[in-house]
């Protein structure tokens, strides 16, 4: 049963992710989600059933449109893909319960953040007015600590970004983002996500720049790493914290 569940889990987030690029991809863009149907950005055409197969239809086609031969990006496939294995470790890590259902809902705000950042920059409004009162209501039925926690983890997630959105390092949206993933996962563990959010973009970046692939000072989108920093925070922070005071004492 176990093993049927966590196919079927995974299944349900490959599927979703195929939506979810729809809407990191549309929504920054202005467009209808809904119109026009999915379709080659290059020649037009169409898709069919068998080029929406989430992960597969890509590799299958090798990366590539199969009517005019244009490259499609790779983050249509990796946004489907890590929507599944976000969807398997959240129900492997904590099953069938309130913390699993908070955890597949902060995966799916990762995943259409980071790809919709990844893409134009920018975190939408939109997309997080959505996920609002949908991780509202997931903390207030599932808190992982007293409610005055996780208010305290919202204030400083999106306290401890604004300085940077007001001189120039991040944006609003950033600080919007944190504030909310703040308010999921709670305090402590806003300040262990933060911190791991600022150990990986700063090793990402630095390691883009090294190999050429972004300028000195060109810009590398944050959000990406807020949710991961988050993500990571929320299944783990109390073992991670734990750790490190057992080594301090």
């Amino acid at each position: 049963m176990t093993i049927f569940l966590a196919v079927y889990i995974t299944l349900l987030g490959l599927i979703l992710g195929s939506f979810y690029n729809v809407v990191a991809l549309r929504v920054p863009a202005g467009e209808s989600l809904t119109a026009p149907p999915s379709h080659c950005t290059s020649c037009g055409t169409r898709l069919r059933a068998r080029d929406l197969i989430p992960v597969f239809s890509w590799l299958a086609s090798g990366g590539k449109c199969r009517h005019c031969g244009t490259r499609v990006s790779p983050l249509y496939m990796l946004g489907e893909l890590a929507t599944g294995l976000l969807f398997l470790w959240s129900y492997l890590e904590f099953g069938l319960s309130g913390s699993g259902i908070t955890a597949m809902a902060l995966s799916s705000l990762a995943v259409i953040v980071t790809v919709a950042d990844l893409k134009f920059m920018l975190i939408p409004n939109k997309v997080l007015l959505f996920f609002l009162p949908i991780l509202l209501v997931l903390t207030l039925l599932f808190p992982e600590r007293p409610l005055w926690l996780h208010l305290l983890g919202a204030v400083l997630g999106g306290g401890v970004i604004l300085p940077f959105a007001l001189f120039g390092g991040m944006g609003m949206g950033d600080v919007k983002l944190f504030a909310l993933l703040g308010g999921v996962i709670g305090f402590p563990n806003v300040l262990l996500a933060f911190f791991i959010a600022c150990l990986l973009g700063t090793v990402a970046g630095g390691t883009l720049q090294l190999l050429g692939v972004v300028g000195r000072r060109q810009p590398v989108p944050f959000g990406p790493w807020l949710a991961l920093g988050a993500l990571l925070a929320y299944g783990y922070g109390s073992q991670i914290i734990g750790g490190y005071l057992s080594l301090i004492r």
